[in-house]
């Protein structure tokens, strides 16, 4: 992450979408305004920020497109502002790739929290060792989870890309190995923001999470569901 981290807030209302474009830079981030799906890829395309500040609800192009075309091109990450988005608008936000959500009208030092929070979990990683502790990487079934740089890579050291939730939940298996935990508990081990949200798409998230580790994701192994418990991560196999 950059000394001045470069942030886009994307709104329609101009007094809004100004009004938090000046806030963040009175906190020492470097800003840059669109009004819409349009000028948020000319925008990228001149610079790709550390973060996206998004209006869900626009009249020419809602958010949730934008979501999907913006995860499509990059990884960076979103953080979803609503005023009337229903909770499955969320949900869907949230799997499409989104890292968080708030309301609003919103408090504006609850955004610099959940945009910092944001930060340090998707941000850019310096390589501070040549190489991580060795207690830093977990398996999980064709992977390797590194704590430290959150990131998961293959045998061969290639990078296999991870949404800052479903880090959160690796990390939350990687501390629990051989536990039944449920949604609940999962939801508060990953300091989940929006519970209601990421309750009805853990399911899914796991879903993704499989397709990248398990050997067989129609048979998972490595993550295994507990009817009527959760789910339990089988540990490091031998």
């Amino acid at each position: 992450m950059s000394q001045n981290p470069h942030i886009i807030v994307v709104d329609d209302e101009a007094p809004a979408r100004e009004m938090v474009g000046d806030y963040l830079k009175m906190h020492g981030f470097a800003v840059t305004l669109c009004d819409g799906g349009k000028t948020l890829r000319a925008a990228i395309d001149q610079k790709l920020p550390d973060l996206v500040v998004l209006d869900l609800n626009m009249p020419e192009e809602d958010g949730l497109s934008i979501i999907r075309d913006l995860k499509s091109r990059s990884d960076v990450p979103v953080i979803m502002l609503t005023a009337t988005a229903s909770p499955i608008d969320r949900v869907v936000g949230l799997e499409l790739g989104a890292d968080d959500y708030i309301a609003k009208p919103c408090e504006l030092r609850e955004l610099i929290a959940r945009i910092r929070s944001v930060l340090r979990r998707s941000g850019p990683k310096a390589a501070t060792e040549a190489k991580p502790a060795k207690q830093q990487l977990v398996r999980f079934g064709t992977k390797w989870l590194d704590l430290e740089a959150q990131a998961l890579r293959d045998d061969d050291g290639n990078e296999h890309p991870l949404t800052a939730s479903e880090f959160g939940l690796l990390r939350v298996f990687a501390a629990n190995p051989k536990r039944v935990l449920s949604r609940e508990r999962l939801l508060e081990l990953a300091n989940a923001r929006d519970a209601e949200a990421f309750d009805r798409a853990v399911d899914l998230r796991i879903m993704r999470i499989r397709r990248k580790i398990e050997p067989n994701p129609a048979k998972p192994a490595v993550i295994r569901t507990i009817r009527g418990g959760g789910y339990l991560f089988a540990g490091e196999q031998p």
